[in-house]
């Protein structure tokens, strides 16, 4: 059994990129290597500019390398919320912005020949109280009428067409939810940025942001200092007392995931025949899809805690124990891997980008980072040279987490939060 992610076990290495000099000067920095980094360094560098991504570890390390390697449509807020907070309008195009996002993975795979396992089986969600079954018969009204958009709701009846197990009451499926290899797609993603004239420096982390003047910052890393005449803060879950204003507003959640040795197909048949993406509906969310090599991926929030090896162990046999619970004819089957990561999670639950005070950043996936990381790396490169049509989100309030200044004092009582919330029937 491996505590490391199965996504970079099994993918191969773009490069090394840990004795890249770090230059003198750049048009921008990045900080954080993985889709929102890589994604805008790789627009940027079309672009003519010259730009220098820093990485702490090393390509993908992060949230990029240790998700489910699901891009789904949706928000991470429902439809319904949606229409309720921000205005139908609003909220179409918010919606909207999620599947360009998947378009946007799926032009960057087929353009630039990243050979990543991408393949449209489409996301099922799935529904763990019937008042949440009610709840997807009324997205599928709302998505139909005012975004045109097409969902398939399936009863509890006829459940076993998309899921080997009786645990739901119900589903609702997109076929626009994609997969993919994020392992392979993110060392394909910084192979392409340095082919294009962009600088990976790995072991290279930011330790300082002097600011010179407006948008001029020095950037001091534990290999260098770089003078950058724009800076993109790209660190997700992961952002830190380098940037402190940032840190306030990102609520860094563990999420954890086992897959297991690979399967036979006939198992892999009856667990998702279809091969959807799949997710349920509770706050302590379970989410799971078969792996290219017919392994099962299954992860969620098994403890608000964050990863650590102890901390892994421990919520692998919780999602051992949930898996067994909705599908009990997986006994017999080993777990290889196990790991845990960091999911950022906003007060709003919305993604948030922008600049402030001189510094841009890019931030606040909510779970759904795979998409829309790759997708607003480039969104950030159009929107930094200019074109503030290129940002959805700007506009968006982004207040801190009261009483957050550091660590995350605060996670085991969002736990408990939780839990009594997916009581409530």
């Amino acid at each position: 059994m491996k505590l490391i992610p199965y996504w970079l076990d099994t993918a191969e290495a773009s490069g090394d990129y840990r004795q890249t000099p770090v230059p003198e000067n750049v048009d921008v920095a990045i900080i954080g290597a993985g889709f929102t980094g890589l994604s805008a360094a790789l627009e940027f560098a079309k672009q003519g500019a010259s730009v220098a991504v820093f990485e702490r570890h090393t390509v993908g390390w992060g949230a990029s390398g240790r998700n489910g390697g699901m891009a789904t449509t949706g928000l991470a807020i429902s439809f319904s919320t949606a229409v309720k907070r921000y205005g139908a309008t609003r909220a179409v195009e918010m919606f909207q912005e999620y599947n360009d996002a998947i378009d946007t993975i799926e032009k960057l795979v087929h353009d630039n020949g990243i050979d990543c396992d991408y393949n449209r089986f489409g996301k099922l969600s799935l529904a763990f109280h019937k008042s949440h079954y009610e709840g997807f018969l009324k997205s599928q009204e709302k998505l139909a009428k005012l975004a045109d958009h097409h969902v398939t709701v399936i009863p509890k009846s006829e459940i076993h067409s998309e899921i080997g197990t009786d645990f739901y009451q119900g589903a609702m499926v997109d076929p626009l939810g994609a997969g993919l290899h994020v392992g392979k797609f993110v060392h394909g993603l910084a192979g392409v940025a340095v082919a294009a004239g962009a600088d990976i420096c790995e072991n290279a982390a930011v330790t300082e942001l002097k600011k010179v003047s407006g948008t001029v910052h020095d950037v001091h890393t534990t290999r260098g200092i770089t003078r950058a005449k724009q800076v993109l803060v790209a660190t997700s879950g992961y952002t830190g007392n380098v940037t402190p204003w940032l840190q306030r507003r990102v609520i860094p959640v563990g999420s954890f995931i086992i897959v297991t040795d690979p399967l036979p197909e006939d198992v892999v048949n009856r667990i998702l025949p279809n091969r959807r993406q799949a997710s349920d509906s509770k706050m302590l969310t379970y989410y799971f899809r078969i792996t290219p090599d017919n392994r099962l991926l299954f992860g969620g929030r098994a403890r608000f805690a964050l990863s650590s090896p102890d901390s892994d162990v421990k919520s692998a046999e919780i999602l051992r124990k949930a898996m067994l619970e909705l599908f009990p004819y997986l006994s017999n089957a080993k777990v290889d891997y196990i790991w845990g990561g960091l999911v950022d999670l906003s007060m709003d639950q919305m993604v948030h980008a922008g600049q402030h005070d001189g510094l841009f950043y890019s931030l606040c996936y909510s779970g759904h980072g795979v998409q829309m990381a790759a997708h607003m790396g480039k969104r950030m490169a159009h929107y930094m040279a200019g074109d503030k049509s290129a940002n959805v989100w700007e506009d968006l309030k982004n207040p801190p987490v009261p009483g957050h200044f550091g660590p995350p004092w605060f996670l085991p009582f969002i736990g408990a939060a939780a839990k009594i919330i997916d009581r409530v029937k």
